[in-house]
């Protein structure tokens, strides 16, 4: 394991650190979209990290967000964590009203369908997002409600590369 994640580690659960990472998503966002989504924040902390493009629930506009991410056997698996926050993330609940996006995945546009898991499937996955980011676990608890799973499935006939 690299000092960079175990650095990440020890710092992820700490107040401070959920509240500075809050203020860095904008960055990571400014830094893949002017990479095309081949470099990020997380990436760099040595994390794997997507750009998740959903519509929103409102407006109808696409709406961008860099997130952790681990690999599974039918896609990626998301958490919304929301760093801890009582509240769930904007991008699940756009998730939830269109579950079609598009996942970046170095520089690899993938359009995916997402799918909210809950009850023994969300149990199931659990411990392979806190084997990733051991913080889920310390946000859940502050976080008072349960983080939100999503597995992003590439979309059936899509070209994984755009």
């Amino acid at each position: 394991m690299s000092w960079r994640i175990r650095m990440a580690y020890r710092l992820s659960s700490l107040d401070w650190f959920a509240r500075l990472g809050r203020r860095l998503v904008p960055l990571d966002l400014a830094v893949q979209r002017r990479t095309g989504g081949r470099i990020s924040l997380l990436r760099l902390a040595g994390l794997p990290a997507l750009l998740l493009t959903t519509t929103g629930r409102r407006t109808g506009r696409p709406h961008q967000v860099p997130l952790l991410y681990v690999p599974h056997p039918d896609g990626y698996l998301v958490a919304g964590s929301n760093w801890g926050q009582r509240h769930h993330p904007a991008w699940s609940t756009n998730l939830l009203a269109t579950p079609e996006a598009v996942a970046e995945v170095r520089g690899r546009r993938i359009p995916v369908r997402a799918r909210l898991l809950v009850g023994a499937e969300r149990d199931a996955v659990w411990p392979s997002l806190v084997a990733v980011w051991p913080a889920y676990d310390s946000y859940a608890a502050r976080s008072g409600r349960d983080i939100r799973v999503f597995l992003l499935e590439p979309r059936p006939g899509s070209d994984p590369d755009g």
